[in-house]
This record gives structure tokens, sequence and C-alpha cells, in this order.
């Protein structure tokens, strides 16, 4: 399949997505999913686990912006061939950095209202981390031009989601759309199109991690019961999703320009 036939049937995918999204039966957010299985409190804080937790989204965001904000002080950098290829980047770790605030926000207190919150920087995050992508993998001006389409998107996705729920018709569709969607185009891109730079496989990993953490948040109380009470699946998510964050830092860290003929 030539390029031309890859984008010919990424586009009529994503239109089909764009529809099922569209005409599915809308789907509500569960009153079920606010009811996490470790709701222990300590030191005054509820729900201790699942909101302290969110600290490693602090310390891997922001360990990213630390380190972009050192490279861009060194004209010797060369961790982006052209340092605008650093704003997807930018707007991926302010966003990982913002889930902390956000989640604890949520997590303190879980309710709707407080989820809007807890979801606008993950989705940002995720689009953020597609422009990379492009922008390393098929061209730099689209990738750089799609960014703040991208993020309008995802921010409008979550929006959509709470105004319906306001209104008594919750409707996660266009959230779950373009909070998974995008993953599975950055698999597609990713298997097709080489990275311009070393440890190109880590967008792999990342995902792996990504999708990893999903299923602890499935089984929340499960893994609660299994052990003993003493992590839950909830917390567990967290940990590992601030992991994958931190995984993209260590490989900005210690990738270099790829030359290809």
């Amino acid at each position: 399949m030539n390029s031309n036939r890859h984008w010919q049937f990424l586009a009529g995918i994503s239109i089909l997505v764009i529809l099922i999204a569209a005409w599915a039966p809308p789907l509500a957010q569960s009153a079920e999913y606010h009811r996490f299985a470790d709701q222990r409190s300590f030191l005054g804080i509820p729900n201790f686990n699942d909101v302290v937790s969110n600290l490693a989204f602090l310390v891997s965001g922001g360990a990213g912006l630390l380190f972009l904000w050192r490279i861009h002080q060194n004209p010797a950098q060369s961790v982006f061939q052209d340092c605008k290829e650093s704003r997807p980047y930018r707007i991926l770790f302010f966003s990982v950095a913002s889930v902390a605030f956000g989640s604890i926000y949520y997590h303190w207190t879980p309710d709707i209202d407080h989820l809007l919150w807890d979801r606008l920087p993950i989705v940002v995050a995720i689009a953020a981390l597609l422009s990379a992508t492009l922008v390393e993998r098929v061209n730099k001006t689209a990738g750089l031009v799609a960014l703040p389409l991208l993020v309008t998107l995802s921010v409008s996705s979550v929006l959509y989601w709470y105004w319906t729920e306001l209104h008594g018709a919750g409707n996660l569709n266009f959230y779950i759309v373009m909070q998974f969607y995008p993953i599975l185009l950055m698999v597609w891109i990713s298997l097709y199109f080489p990275s311009r730079y070393s440890h190109g496989h880590t967008v792999f990993h990342v995902i792996a991690l990504y999708a990893v953490a999903k299923l602890f948040e499935i089984f929340d109380s499960q893994v609660f019961a299994w052990t003993n009470g003493w992590i839950s699946g909830h917390t567990l998510k967290h940990l590992i999703a601030a992991y994958a964050a931190y995984r993209i830092v260590r490989m900005l860290q210690e990738r270099v320009l790829v030359e290809r003929q």
C-alpha cells in the first residue's frame, strides 16, 4: 500500500468513526464510576491513595517541562532538529502536570462536575502526543498545523460530554473517540512511517503502559480485593499512566536524529 492509499484509508476510517460516534446511541456516564474501591481517608484527605497518587503526574509532567526548558537554553541542543518541534511536547507535559491538579480535585469529591477537570488535560495530552507523532514521522508542518485543531477537538469533546450531562442526556461518544482513536492513529502511523529520531519504538511502550493502566482502572475493586486492601486498581492506574508519561521524557533525553536515505 503506497502513501496515498494509506491516507485514503485513514480518511475513510476517520469519517466512519465520526459517523459512528454521531449515530450511535448516546452513552451517559454511569453513577457507579464515582464509587472507587479505596475510599479510605488519611491526614484529613478523603480517598487518600487515589488523591495522593496523582502527584506522580506532577513529577512526570514537571520533569518534561524542566527538560524542555533546559534544552532551549542550549543553542547546541540536538533533541529537536527544529525547535518548533518541541511545541507538542510543551503542551503534552503541561497537560500531564495539570492532570495532577485536575485528578486530585476530582478524587477529593468524585462527581460529574469535578470529573470535567480530570478529563480535560488527559485528552489534550493524548492530542499533543498524536501531533508529535505526525511531526516526527509524517510531516513537520502538517503535524504542527494539526496541533491546535487536535487540542480544540479534544477540549470540545469533553465540554460536549459535560454539557449533555448537565442537560440530562449524557453522551460520552465523542469523548471516547478523542481519547482512544488518536492512540490507534499513533499505532498505525508508527507502524508505517519511521521516525526521524532514534528510540521511535518508545511510542509502543507508552501506549502499552497506558493500556495496562486502563485495565487496572477497569478492575479497580478486584485489584483492591486481590491485594487485601493494600492498593486499588485505580491508584495503580495513576502510577502506571504517570510512568508512561515519564517514559516520553526519557525517550527525549536519549534520542538522536537518524539520517535516512
